[in-house]
């Protein structure tokens, strides 16, 4: 299986998304630049379809 979590931070950092510290378990707590919404993103992402929910949370296109 794929792990798509590498490729999804790059997305989001590449789009100014800012890392804003780890939460509880195996999730990152993220910031988009642009709306200022806060989101979980898990360390280990299994499923695009997850992957491409995560970055319409941010605010971005669906890359995978």
């Amino acid at each position: 299986m794929k792990d798509y979590g590498k490729a999804l931070r790059q997305i989001l950092h590449a789009n100014g998304c800012i890392f804003v510290r780890h939460g509880s378990g195996d999730h990152d707590v993220w910031e988009s630049p642009g709306s200022g919404r806060r989101f979980a993103v898990p360390v280990k992402i299994k499923s695009r379809h997850l992957a491409n929910k995560i970055l319409k949370e941010a605010g971005l296109e669906k890359s995978f």
